[in-house]
Formats: structure tokens, C-alpha cells, sequence
């Protein structure tokens, strides 16, 4: 391994037309990133990602044509660039990304990592985001990282020997901080409404956002919960403290909190570092529906941007312009609908823009995307109420959605389904 004094230095190893990976979220190696956009002699370089934090250089017009983003979910930095046509967006189960990466399908020349300090035994890890980093890791030629006194040490498959590293430079900065808000009135009664339907011993998947944090707050009479998620932040520490996750009954992993990647406050570093009760594997493992569904009582927690009355969620874009990804809502909805007793929710408040729009519609945005089909949809959650739409009709999936619907809606939903279902309101 070359050890080199800077970021500069270290991203002398990118040639032009490379594919490159870069690690996200909480790992994002920012400086690598800034350096890397620097590179005036560059071109035809392409940039593949989750959502990325603490550097945006790449994304900037000043570099359009020399490096190119292509993200498999799409952080704020990115959706304006990809809504311009500087950038692209991949559209892949969160569960299918490492496959794309170590099949060749998406070959990967360099990837560029952020790592924890090695141990003893030479050993560094990937830290709070494993998710497609460790097969870009494994398959890429070069691995150049920034390796970070402050990052934290993680346990599960997550450990980089440093002779796989072509090249490195130390740092010692902090990771960008999101503590967690105070809920909303709206997202608070969302919250409670999830909490009910969540009984002790049930195993965890929440997603990202208010609305899961705002479930985990309402969990505190809870017992024995579980967690095996794709990702969780700072309120899962408080159950974890409070005795409520114990994860004792979890056939997956038994005793332990099963991640991909985590992100949040330094308070949610600082309980990951060195932890071994929570263990991060590739989002291949911790997405899998065939293992998601051998854990009791699955309940899977997610939200969307829009449902259509047949139950259609679509959870990534806002008509053509992209605003997130597919991620793992399929792989988890389908996991827990399948889990021995689990649930399926996805939970939205009832409007948007202010209480302008009803995020239930007659139909989606044209452009929007299916994240869920309404196939696979269970229960949907707002803040007027919970309904199961598995097994119900066409009609009937109407008339349970429209009943938590924002009251201002109603009437016009219920007048728009009698006309597309061909029934006479009484």
C-alpha cells in the first residue's frame, strides 16, 4: 500500500474513462470526492453511488463531461444535476446492487472508500455504510481511501485488510452530523398509529426520515423487539438502552442489531464504534428476502411520495424528476409479508406542499415510478388511520384508502373512484 500525504496525491491513480465507486452516506470520502473533481485532465469518468454526503464537487456543471454521476438512490445533491441531464439514476433493488457490481455488469475500476484506522492485526473497516462498498471493495482492482482517525470500527463483514488498499492518505475529521428532530404534530400521530400495530418480539426495518424515528420514539412499552434493517439512526439507541431491543427472538443473527449502513449524530458513531451486538453486512445479506422472512414477525417500515387508489406506491420520483430510489422498500415489504406474522406499512402524512396536495390520488404523476406494485401492498398508514389492502378489491382498495385521506380530499376521490369503478355514491 502507498501511503500518500493527501487527497490529491491519492486520486493521482484515476485515469480517464474509468468506472468508479465511491462509498456514501456517513462514509462518503469527501476530500477524495473534492480532489477527484479537481482534476481538470480528467475525462469520461464515471462516478457510481448511493447518496452521498460532504462533497457535491463532482455533481457541479463546472465538471459536466469530465466525470459523470450515475446513483443507485439519489441523495439532494444529486437530483438537481440528474433533473438537468448532467447525471443518471439506476434504478435497482437495493438487494441487487452488489450483484450488479461483482457480475461485471457495472464494471468497477476504482473505488474510493473512507476506513477506519487499522487494528492489530492490520485490519481496517468499512465503518457505517457497507452496503454496496463491500463488493466494490472486493471487486475493484484499485482501492484508494481515506483512512479516518474519528470513523468508527464496526463488526460483521465489514474488515479491508491494508493489502488491499493501492493507496491511502490519513485524516482525521468528523462525520457529517443529523441529529434527530422533534416529530411533527402530524408525524407524531403517524408514529402511534404504527407503534399499535407492532407487537413484542417483532423484528425491525425502519427507512430513513421523521416518520420512522417518529415509530421508534412510540415504541418504549414494547418487549423484546428485534432489529434487521437496511439502515437505522440515533432513536434506535434509546430502545437499545431502555431494554426494549433485545433481539432474543430473531432466528437471523439472534442477539444482534443487523444493518447495512447507519447514519446520524455523533452520539450514533460513538455507539456503533466497536459494538458487538450490532453487526453490518453487504445490503445482498441484509435485504434478502429469503433471509428477511426467516425472523418472526417482520415489520417493515417505509414511506412513499405518492399512492395511487389501487395502491400503486411510488416511492422515488415526483412525476419524471427523481428524488430518491427503489432502495429497499420491495425488498423489505416483501420480506415481512412473507415473515410468520409480519407487517408490510408503508406510512405517509395524508398531504403535501403544505396541505395543498393529497398524497393519495386517483393516479400517479405521469413519469412516476412504481416502487411498490399494488401486488405487493399491505398495510397503509396516515395520520387519519391504518388500513390492510391485502386481498381487497380494486373498489374496495379505493374506498379504504380514501378514508385516510386528508377530510378535504374525500369527496373528490370518492367521486373520481365512483366514475372510474362505475358505481352509483349513495
Amino acid at each position: 500500500m502507498n501511503i500518500v500525504r493527501n487527497a490529491e496525491e491519492a486520486v493521482s491513480f484515476i485515469r480517464s474513462g474509468m468506472n468508479i465507486f465511491v462509498h456514501g452516506s456517513a462514509a462518503t470520502p469527501a476530500p477524495l470526492l473534492s480532489a477527484l473533481a479537481a482534476r481538470a485532465d480528467l475525462r469520461d469518468v464515471r462516478v457510481f453511488h448511493l447518496h452521498t454526503e460532504g462533497s457535491a464537487a463532482f455533481l457541479a456543471r463546472e465538471v459536466a463531461g469530465r466525470i459523470t454521476s450515475y446513483s443507485f438512490f439519489t441523495g439532494p445533491d444529486a437530483r438537481e444535476a440528474i433533473q438537468d441531464g448532467r447525471a443518471d439514476f439506476i434504478p435497482v433493488f437495493l438487494s441487487d446492487i452488489p450483484d450488479v457490481i461483482t457480475s461485471g455488469r457495472i464494471r468497477i475500476d476504482a473505488a474510493l472508500v473512507q476506513l477506519s484506522p487499522p487494528d492489530k492485526h492490520g485490519l481496517c473497516t468499512l465503518g457505517t455504510s457497507i452496503d454496496a462498498a463491500r463488493a466494490a471493495v472486493d471487486t475493484a482492482p484499485i482501492v484508494i481511501a481515506e483512512i479516518n482517525d474519528r470513523f468508527p470500527r464496526t463488526h460483521g463483514n465489514t474488515a479491508v485488510p491494508l493489502s488491499r488498499v493501492t493507496c491511502a492518505f490519513r485524516s482525521s475529521r468528523e462525520l457529517p452530523d443529523h441529529p434527530p428532530g422533534d416529530p411533527t404534530e402530524v408525524e407524531a400521530r403517524i408514529g402511534r398509529i404504527v407503534a399499535d400495530l407492532i407487537e413484542d418480539g417483532s423484528t425491525l426495518q425502519m427507512g430513513i426520515g421523521a416518520i420512522p424515528d417518529a415509530v421508534l420514539s412510540s415504541l418504549g412499552n414494547k418487549h423484546d423487539l428485534g432489529v434487521h434493517t437496511e439502515m437505522f439512526s440515533d432513536r434506535l439507541i434509546d430502545l437499545v438502552e431502555a431494554g426494549v431491543i433485545t433481539n432474543r427472538h430473531k432466528e437471523v443473527h439472534p442477539g444482534r442489531i443487523v444493518t447495512s449502513f447507519c447514519s446520524g449524530s455523533r452520539r450514533l458513531y460513538d455507539f456503533v464504534d466497536d459494538n458487538c451486538i450490532v453487526e453490518f453486512h453487504g445490503c445482498d445479506r441484509t435485504n434478502d428476502t429469503a433471509i428477511i422472512r426467516r425472523n418472526p414477525k417482520v415489520v417493515a417500515i417505509n414511506s412513499a411520495l405518492q399512492i395511487d387508489l389501487t395502491g400503486q406506491v411510488c416511492a422515488d420520483s415526483i412525476g419524471h424528476r427523481i428524488y430518491s430510489g427503489i432502495g429497499g422498500q420491495m425488498d423489505f415489504i416483501r420480506g415481512a409479508a412473507l415473515s410468520p406474522g409480519g407487517k408490510a406499512i408503508i406510512a405517509i402524512p395524508s398531504t403535501a406542499s403544505g396541505g395543498k396536495l393529497s398524497r393519495i390520488t386517483p393516479e400517479l404523476l405521469p413519469g412516476a415510478g412504481v416502487v411498490t406494485t399494488r401486488g405487493h401492498v399491505h398495510w397503509i398508514v396516515t395520520e387519519y388511520g391504518a388500513v390492510n389492502l391485502w386481498g381487497l378489491s380494486l373498489r374496495q382498495r379505493g374506498e379504504a384508502l380514501i378514508s385516510i385521506s386528508h377530510p378535504d380530499f374525500r369527496g373528490e376521490l370518492m367521486t373520481t373512484l365512483a366514475k372510474i369503478r362505475h358505481f352509483t355514491l349513495k
